[in-house]
Order: C-alpha cells, then structure tokens, then sequence
C-alpha cells in the first residue's frame, strides 16, 4: 500500500527481492497539469508494469476493502506514504501483521510530513523507521531504523530521495527478519514523541525577526511544496535558495541591503540573508540577479 515516487521505491525493492507482490493498494487516479490529465501515481505505474493487480479504494473502512485483502491470502501488508489510515478489521488479516516504512526516526517526528519538518527544524540528522502498524498513526513498535546526517544545504527534496531508497533497503532488511524470526519489537517511548503536520502555503512567508539559519532551513524545508515567499515591492517572489552571513546586524530585520550581482540582501536578527534564485508571479524561476538585472532595465525603458 503506497502512493507517491517515495513508496514506489520500496516496491521496486520488493520485486528485485523476488517478494510475491500479490496486490497494490494506492490512492485514487488525479487531474494533473494544466490539460488536467488523469494521472497514476508513481506505485500503480510501476505495478502495472509487473502485472501486479492494483486497487484503488475510496475508503478502507468497507467491507469491499477488507474481502479484497482476505481473497488475495497474503501473509504481510506493506505500507509506504499510502495517505490512509488502516482499520483494525485490516490490521487484523495477515498472519504476519502489517508493517510502515515512515521517513523519520520515531518516535521523532510522527505524522504527514515528516522529511520536511526534520529540514525545517534544522536537525542535523533523520533517518528511517520500520514498524508494525498499530491503530495510532505511527505509534506502534518499531522494528529497526536506518540514520543518515542531513546536509546544510539539504533541501526536502534532496532528503526524500535518499530516504526513499534508504527506506527501501530497510523494508528488504526489515522482511528479512520477519521471515527467519529474528525481528525484535521496542515500544515507542510517547513521551519523547514529536508531530510533523501537513505543510500548508500559510508556512510560506518569510520572518526576517527569525536567525539567518531558521530562515535557510525554511527555505530548504519548504520545498518543493509550497515553498518559501518574500515580498519585493509589489511582488510576492518564491524563494528557492539563499546564502547566509551570521554577523551582528546594524540595521532592522527585514531591511533590503542591496539587490545586485549577488542578488537580494536582507538583514535578519543575526546576520544578512542573500535571496539566490526566485520566482515572480506568471514568471519562472531564476537568478535573482537576472531577475533584478531586468527589473531595473523596465524601469531604465
């Protein structure tokens, strides 16, 4: 069970492991683009290429759901960023239970969004998580975990490839161990739990009062989806990299410092934060010193 490109890596894992993939569950086909297009998701493309049957029910919770997975007598189901939560009629079936891949060291960082809010908060490290399904999202025992340092200019992005594959060589390890008897279970410590919401584009704007490097780990955090803003006169411009300075500020946060070469300098609480590569509204995403280069060429004309 799983939906985007971070689910179908562990699926294709499972067929290079020669696993006995016998149903694919994921989420309903989507308009895309502009032509909006119907569209499959990542894990139906890549289980109809192996001839895996696909399912893609509204709700879990009828019974359509549960006779589906009894008739296809599997002995463990998989879930990898599926976007729904399993009910206990369905945790029920498999002999050997039902197990998640989550993409953040739990009980760190539970929730939807977890690869993003790990680069958001600036975590020097994250990891991935196997654990048997419980009724809580992501409070059940954890079977193994895999850590990975996250790097300074690390974008969600950037962290949700790697994770993907790393949390691929997990389910394979993870299987493994379920298969020959050796998979331990730990409990959870709740009091230790953390939460990672769903990103909304309210996250967007920036706060120049914020240090310089919660701002670049802002900008990291955000994208792809829904990515950093910042205001230019008129124009709200999205924000895709910037450069940091941690020096100690002489004037108010939020002050444009220059914009040229470098491209658009402003000062924060701890430092001065340099705006690399933007987006203007009904524009593409660019150098912010092209952006600003052509700028002041309208204004010259």
């Amino acid at each position: 069970m799983g939906t985007p490109e971070f689910a179908a890596e562990s699926l294709k894992r499972l067929y290079n492991d020669k696993q006995n993939v016998v149903g694919v569950f994921t989420q309903a086909d989507k308009p895309k683009n502009r032509g909006m297009k119907m569209s499959f998701s990542p894990v139906k493309q890549l289980a109809l290429l192996n001839n895996t049957p696909v399912y893609q029910p509204v709700s879990l919770k009828s019974n359509d759901s549960a006779d589906i997975i009894k008739g296809l007598n599997c002995d463990i189901i998989v879930v990898v960023a599926y976007g729904k939560k399993l009910p206990n009629e369905i945790l029920a079936i498999p002999p050997l239970g039902c197990i998640n891949i989550h993409g953040s060291v739990l009980p760190k960082y539970r929730g939807a969004a977890p690869i993003q809010h790990a680069v958001l908060n600036d975590e020097k490290e994250t990891g991935v998580t196997s654990q048997y399904i419980s009724e809580e999202i992501d409070t059940g025992d954890i079977i193994k975990i895999k850590k990975t340092d996250i790097g300074e200019d690390e974008t969600s992005q950037d962290l949700f490839i790697r994770l993907s594959g790393l949390g691929a060589q997990l389910l394979s390890e993870t299987l493994t161990a379920i298969s020959d008897g050796s998979a331990k279970r730990s409990v959870q410590k709740n009091e230790a739990a953390t939460y990672a919401p769903m990103l909304c584009k309210e996250m967007s704007p920036i706060d120049w009062n914020k240090n310089a490097l919660a701002i670049k780990a802002q900008v990291r955090g955000l994208y792809p989806w829904p990515v950093a803003t910042m205001q230019l006169d008129d124009n709200i411009l999205k924000v895709f990299s910037v450069d940091i300075e941690i020096i100690k500020p002489d004037k108010t946060p939020g002050t444009i410092l220059s914009l040229g070469k470098n491209g658009i300098e402003v000062a924060c609480t701890d430092g001065i934060v340099t705006v690399k590569e933007i987006q203007a509204p009904g524009g593409k995403r660019m150098l912010a010193a092209d952006y600003l280069r052509g700028r002041k060429q309208l204004k010259d004309n």
